[in-house]
């Protein structure tokens, strides 16, 4: 495998003789919802964009306000919003309410999915108070904060004084809550882990009202094990400890242009980080070792095509050395700057290059073109007299564009469109690409890798089984390397206007991940049967903390509140009455 300087590789012959082909589907015949879709850029211009643009100047004002508040009022007005949730989640019958849920409205949460739990019968718990940073510990290198706490938020105010979350995931307007409920990556990962790896501490607000912090060794150390992945179904989490690092002023960053089959391209990505790590400790990522050196600060590929990619790597660097005459500094968060992906992309044809990005814009990279989705929003948004005019108004919120969606293109994008984070091990990158390649055809494939250490528990998401014994590229004794591939964009066959079944393909890739020991992200839409659900990730210790915790007959379970579909009332009063079964259950258990 070659690059521009190293891996540049005339291999197209045979790339064409082993390359997996997309499968051939007839034609399709267009209706009206493919129009509202193609039109789609009038409402996203006219009302997306300026709303949008309210709604940051909103959040700028707040985060202002927020500012100059002493720490100490915010302490207090924190340990006020927790008394309100004890006493929310006490005024609960659980003989005449549902289950147990936030009261975020569907349309604000950060992904494609429905959220049909939320619109079904539920007794809602209003966490909207919680959006202040607590402190920032600079002795202890932690940040304290609350759950509505977005990435953008934090960046802002940690990147100024040389401080990052060791785990900064790209997009602005992801939160702390979403990030530790679900899951959370950054091109840093294959450093740190997930974003739920960097926490040091919880705060969570159990079923009966308890409020109680959770560490990886106090007496909740369970708790503190089972609440990422749970989707919020264990309890309230109001308040975290994030780990922090110190950080420079700049990224330099290296393009590294690859061609080749895809598994010559998973082959190149992996090369480009994955030298050799320390066994020694799970902490040698911030340490000394002279072998950590070698490996970037941060990775990212991006596959265009079946037969190209182009990789970054990138480590921070001091405004000194960036300034040095002859090096190149791009302001990639200027407004009119080309989108990051079609930036990088350049690289196919410049060969490979580096240039000096300031950190907090290298960090939100994606922002502005919502990876490469708003191409298909508002198609012509990449153009430079575009960017020029409107680009300061871009992204529009995602929670406005479901919001002016409507049913129809809703369930059009479930059909026609891939929004799907998988997480694979290392050495399956290669087969993940050619099953996508071969069932979805979506280009470009987002590749970011991370580690998933060993947990003392069964935790929902772990290694391989035996992993440690027999070590592959990037695995150590306590953390296995996995990457996230994301798929993202409409499939080919529906760019050629033929049919494809959106469904099912999910339900394939979906089969894939079990067969091969991946996960799914939770945020996307998911075909998964309660069964092939707990095939995937791993009940054990989840189970153990919903009954430990009295979580059962109080909140919904994972399963239900990933499931797709609106939720009947059938189905919402046999959530209910399982739940009260479980419950009876599980205090038969306690007092056994």
């Amino acid at each position: 495998m070659t690059s521009s300087s190293s891996r540049h590789m005339d291999s197209s012959a045979a790339a064409t003789t082993t390359m997996p082909r997309p499968v051939v589907r007839p034609k399709r015949k267009k209706v009206l919802v493919d129009y509202l879709v193609t039109f789609r850029w009038i409402p996203a211009i006219f009302v997306a964009l300026p709303l949008s643009a309210l709604i940051h100047l909103c959040i700028y004002i707040g985060g202002v306000l927020a500012s100059i508040k002493s720490e100490e009022r915010r302490r207090r007005e924190h340990e006020e919003n927790v008394a309100k949730v004890v006493r929310r989640l006490k005024q609960r019958d659980p003989k005449r309410d549902g289950l147990v849920c936030t009261a975020r409205k569907p349309w604000v949460v950060v992904g494609m999915r429905n959220v049909d739990y939320k619109r079904a019968r539920r007794f809602e718990v209003d966490l909207s108070a919680f959006h202040n940073i607590l402190e920032i510990d600079t002795e202890r290198m932690v940040a304290r904060v609350e759950p509505l706490v977005s990435m953008g938020q934090l960046t802002k105010v940690t990147c100024p004084m040389n401080l990052s979350l060791a785990v900064a995931p790209e997009f602005d307007d992801l939160t702390v809550g979403g990030l530790i409920n679900s899951y959370g990556i950054s091109g840093s990962s294959h450093i740190y882990g997930l974003f739920s790896d960097t926490v040091v501490a919880m705060e969570v607000v159990l079923a009966d009202g308890r409020v109680v912090r959770a560490t990886k060794d106090n007496e909740h150390s369970d708790l503190f094990y089972g609440m990422p992945w749970s989707q919020g179904t264990i309890g309230f989490v109001v308040a975290a400890e994030i780990k922090l690092i110190r950080i420079k002023e700049y990224m330099r960053l290296t393009y590294t242009p690859v061609r080749g089959t895809l598994k010559e391209i998973a082959q190149a990505y992996a090369d480009s980080f994955s030298f050799s790590f320390s066994s020694s400790s799970r902490d040698d990522a911030g340490g000394d070792s002279k072998k950590q050196q070698q490996v970037p600060d941060f990775v990212e590929g991006m596959v265009y095509s079946p037969s190209e990619g182009v990789m970054m790597t990138g480590v921070y660097a001091t405004a000194e050395e960036a300034k040095k005459k002859g090096n190149r500094i791009n302001r990639v968060g200027w407004w009119f700057k080309p989108w990051f992906y079609q930036y990088a992309q350049t690289a196919l044809k410049r060969g490979e290059f580096v240039e000096y990005i300031p950190t907090r814009e290298y960090y939100h990279r994606h922002t502005r073109s919502l990876y490469w989705e708003a191409k298909l929003i508002i198609p012509f948004a990449d153009q430079f007299w575009f960017r020029f005019l409107l680009g300061w108004l871009m992204p529009p919120k995602i929670t406005l564009l479901k919001i002016t969606q409507g049913e129809a293109i809703r369930n059009y994008y479930h059909d026609n469109h891939v929004i799907q984070d998988v997480l694979v091990p290392l050495h399956k990158v290669g087969e993940v690409l050619e099953f996508g390649h071969r069932e979805l055809e979506v280009y470009p494939v987002w590749l970011c890798p991370h580690r998933l250490f060993k947990a003392p528990v069964k935790a929902m998401v772990q290694p391989e089984p035996g992993f440690e014994q027999h070590p592959r590229q990037g695995d150590s004794s306590y953390a296995q390397m996995y990457t996230d591939v994301g798929f993202y964009y409409a499939p080919g066959a529906v760019l050629r206007g033929e049919e494809f079944d959106g469904a099912e393909a999910v339900r394939k890739l979906e089969q894939w991940l079990i067969s091969n020991h991946g996960y799914q992200a939770q945020y996307a839409v998911s075909e998964l049967s309660e069964k092939d659900f707990w095939r995937m990730f791993d009940p054990s210790h989840y189970d153990h903390c919903r009954r430990k915790y009295g979580a059962v007959g109080t909140f919904m379970s994972n399963y239900y509140k990933s499931k797709k579909g609106r939720k009947t009332d059938k189905e919402v009063r046999e959530a209910e009455a399982e739940a009260i079964v479980e419950a009876a259950a599980a205090e038969a258990d306690a007092a056994e």
